[in-house]
């Protein structure tokens, strides 16, 4: 362990306790202490639910006045072939 779980300080080489908070094996040093301190999600952990949580429900975004451009030209291509189809 190089890094005191704690506090964070750096840790001599086969220290007993923190030189800065003074941690250790019975006070918060042992492995559930290390483990604890990294902040991992609960086992019951439900990503949906934070997904809504932290952003809210999802919202379909549709760019105004592309539907009515694409009919638009749609219209103009099918125009130009009919167009060239009788001219030639």
């Amino acid at each position: 362990m190089e890094n005191c779980p704690n506090c964070g300080a750096d840790l001599p080489k086969k220290a007993r306790a923190c030189p800065e908070c003074g941690s250790d094996e019975k006070t918060g040093w042992s492995d559930e202490a290390y483990v604890g301190a990294l902040d991992l999600p609960d086992e019951e952990f439900n990503y949906d639910d934070f997904v809504a949580r932290e952003f809210g429900k999802e919202k379909k975004v549709v760019p105004r006045g592309l539907h009515w451009f694409w009919w638009i030209v749609a219209i103009a291509v099918v125009g130009s072939l009919i167009f060239l189809w009788f001219r030639f």
